[in-house]
């Protein structure tokens, strides 16, 4: 199993805040925003003699509702029921169902990179064969022209799978790139996978279209999801597999027969959630605009620093001025401080499947507040000026 670039140099960190180091977190994915009041008094108000098993798919009342209030009535997705819809421990466990179901030892996976980190480790445990097809920074990380797609695909090759709005990249596919896609996965006979967890986190008036809406894909489309974005939830750890093709559901239920039920505290407070206020959201998105921006416009501003402004999510992964992003992160928390503070960076190396690329590229999550990201700019500032005199 690969190490997590997001987490692999946590020792250092805490090795940093032991000798009194303030470490600013750019390199992990977990809000500061509060969850909704609804979820929180969800589990709160809890009136229960026994915390049973719930059914392995979950907790029927909760897909029901995902599948008309949220899925339908929210997201436009039409004609889902709650037998299209296995609750999972988080969007993790979910991605792992639906590429064991899918795919066989030997078996291929196309991947557009930089990817989640989480896709070659998953793929590694299940001797699943990750083909990645690399995007370039110059363009913000846009989809690969349909010729890469073409000439990966080989006789043994099963699925495509994308994070739409993507992780690391923050880029949001457009209604044309994800048409090729599915043009693609049409042709070829093959899954198409897409993590969607970031969906709402789109900017600039632009909307995450998923492919469940896409007709002609409901045998071949499925969904990876999740709460702990969403409603800056991470530690419920609830997510969901979605998709119409019944041989799927029926194979990934083997796997939550195998593990039982997703966590019954997790599901009642997810299935609260639905109930969350659309003005959270709207506040969510326009307080992470103002961080895209300030974060974006404090890049760009650093000497050397090639910074795309990301349309989702809340990431950019960003090429800096140096030799070895993985040295460079470690030595921002080993040796570097100023005003005796330091910001943890995840290095981009871990989120691509080809072995070499990456190394002068970091992802930042602007998921801190703004006076921390002002302070965290001013601290990578000063840091590559002195990792580049060292040098």
């Amino acid at each position: 199993m690969p190490a997590s670039p997001i987490r692999k140099l946590v020792p250092y960190a805490e090795q940093a805040k032991a000798r009194g180091v303030k470490v600013y977190h750019l390199n992990i994915g977990q809000p500061d925003i509060p969850t909704p009041d609804v979820m929180l008094n969800a589990v709160k108000n809890i009136n229960m003699r026994v915390v049973e098993y719930s059914h392995s798919a979950g907790i029927e009342s909760y897909r029901r509702r995902l599948a008309t209030d949220y899925y339908g009535a929210k997201c436009g997705i039409d004609g889902l029921t709650h037998n299209d819809i296995i609750v999972t421990t988080g969007g993790s466990e979910a991605l792992y169902f639906g590429l064991f179901s899918c795919l066989d030892p030997g078996d291929e996976i196309i991947i557009p990179e930089p990817l989640y980190a989480n896709y070659n480790g998953f793929a590694n445990a299940g001797n699943i064969v990750v083909k990645p097809i690399t995007a370039n920074i110059e363009n913000g990380f846009g989809l690969p022209p349909i010729e890469a797609f073409e000439q990966a695909i080989t006789p043994r090759t099963r699925a495509i799978l994308i994070c739409n709005p993507n992780n690391p990249t923050g880029y949001l596919y457009s209604d044309e790139e994800l048409q090729t896609l599915s043009d693609i996965a049409l042709r070829h006979d093959l899954y198409l996978f897409a993590d969607e967890v970031y969906r709402e986190f789109v900017y600039d008036g632009a909307k995450a279209k998923s492919i469940l809406e896409i007709p002609e894909l409901a045998q071949h489309a499925i969904v990876i999801d999740s709460v702990s974005k969403r409603y800056s939830a991470c530690g419920v750890r609830i997510g969901a597999l979605v998709t119409r093709n019944k041989d799927v559901i029926a194979a990934a239920l083997k796997f939550g027969q195998a593990r039982l039920s997703p966590p019954t505290f997790g599901q009642i407070a997810a299935e609260a959630a639905i109930d969350t206020p659309d003005s959270y959201m709207t506040e969510v998105i326009a307080e992470y605009t103002r961080r895209r921006n300030l974060l974006v416009e404090g890049m760009r501003k650093i000497e050397g620093v090639v910074c795309p402004l990301p349309k989702g999510a809340f990431y950019v992964t960003a090429q800096l001025p140096i030799d070895d992003a993985d040295k460079f992160c470690q030595w921002l928390l080993e040796s570097f401080s100023y005003n005796n503070q330091t910001v943890m960076l995840a290095p981009a190396t871990g989120f691509y499947a080809t072995k070499g690329l990456g190394k002068q590229e970091v992802r930042l999550a602007y998921v801190l507040n703004e006076t921390d990201l002002k302070a965290a700019l001013v601290c990578l500032e000063q840091a590559l000026k002195e990792y580049n005199h060292k040098a």
